[in-house]
């Protein structure tokens, strides 16, 4: 598993991705991401990097400083938090672990920077599945918030969580 910058060649993945039904019922009723708009732009607070296995995409991730991003979607977040959104594109790479892995490298990039206290991610209230997933990897719920149309459950991974998931998952 690899990370990569996103690029424009990537646009008719991510927009196949995004209509499938999966996708949909994990990502919520806003409307879809503006890839076209959004992959040209290099901004300082986003990374937007796509998972490949073989060369092969199987997911996107987007990695943000949450108190630092345009839209302040996170409302007034602290200062050296990141958040991160992910999602694997076709339903037949579900549970081989794609997801994990990609997730891992994520998170080991937000922690290479030392002022980095912890990680947001914000799945929807519904989606046990992913509450499951998260707190494998050490997340712990912070709160139930409304973002848009969206009722989500906010999980929070601070730096010392981390490392002891690390270590729990290295055994």
């Amino acid at each position: 598993m690899r990370l990569r910058r996103a690029t424009l060649a990537d646009l008719p993945t991510l927009l196949h991705w995004d209509r499938q039904p999966h996708v949909i019922a994990a990502t919520g009723d806003d409307d879809s991401f503006p890839w076209e708009i959004e992959l040209p732009r290099d901004v300082e607070w986003r990374e937007l990097r796509i998972g490949e296995v073989d060369g092969r995409s199987v997911g996107v991730i987007q990695i943000i400083d949450a108190a630092r991003e345009e839209t302040h979607y996170w409302g007034d977040a602290e200062p050296n938090l990141r958040a991160i959104d992910i999602w694997l594109g076709e339903a037949s790479d579900l549970g081989k672990g794609y997801g994990t892995q990609m997730m891992k490298l994520a998170i080991a990039r937000c922690f290479a920077d030392p002022k980095v206290t912890a990680i947001l991610i914000d799945p929807l209230a519904s989606n046990t599945r992913a509450h499951r997933f998260y707190e494998r990897l050490g997340f712990r719920p912070l709160e139930r918030r409304t973002f848009g149309t969206d009722d989500c459950l906010v999980y929070r991974l601070t730096r010392h969580e981390w490392s002891r998931a690390r270590d729990r998952l290295a055994r």
